[in-house]
């Protein structure tokens, strides 16, 4: 059990038998009473926020979320499709829960999935994917502006702005976290 003195932004609760997150963090000492604590939380299934005061007397249930690594392997229809690579069990995620990872997903990609009661909530991939360019405009040996970039598709259909002289059928590494270039990859 937490207590209103263990709560701090990124925390996840159980709060109504519904996971959420702590995504704003206020502490508040009023000249008389009791210390409050003003927080913004988001449910982690709708993804709906709303802002709650706790007293310092209150006390939290921690949410049964955990995270398991699990292979991509297909989408069928609108959903995506995980196998345990333990258990080889699978499961779906649907497009609200993948989320922009979406535009990252390759085939047989090792992903952490967030389970919640053993319920499929949500993905994280790694912080950098390799993708190959599948669609870019020639580069023109007069257009060396310093940062000039241009739009690429890579396999996934995601478009991506990237430097000029970055060719089609050349391999970048991206971070999934913002969806920008990092660098070209050799070899």
């Amino acid at each position: 059990m937490y207590t209103a003195s263990d709560l701090r932004k990124g925390l996840r609760l159980k709060i109504d038998n519904d996971p959420y997150v702590i995504t704003e963090f206020n502490f508040v000492k009023p000249g008389k009473g009791q210390a409050l604590y003003r927080c913004k939380l988001k449910n982690m299934l709708t993804g709906s926020q709303f802002e709650r005061t706790f007293r310092s007397v209150d006390v939290f249930e921690p949410a049964d979320l955990r995270e398991k690594k699990m292979q991509y392997l297909y989408k069928e229809g609108d959903k995506f499709c995980f196998m345990d690579n333990e258990t080889f069990e699978q499961v779906y995620l649907t497009q609200e829960q993948v989320g922009d990872a979406v535009n990252f997903l390759l085939d047989n990609i090792e992903a952490e999935i967030l389970l919640f009661e053993d319920r499929p909530i949500g993905i994280s991939l790694p912080n950098f994917v390799e993708l190959v360019v599948t669609e870019a405009e020639p580069w023109a040996k007069g257009d060396t502006v310093s940062g000039a970039t241009k739009p690429v598709k890579v396999q996934t259909g995601y478009t991506i702005l990237v430097p000029t002289f970055i060719s089609e059928g050349e391999k970048i590494r991206i971070d999934t976290r913002t969806g920008e270039y990092l660098t070209r990859v050799k070899g």
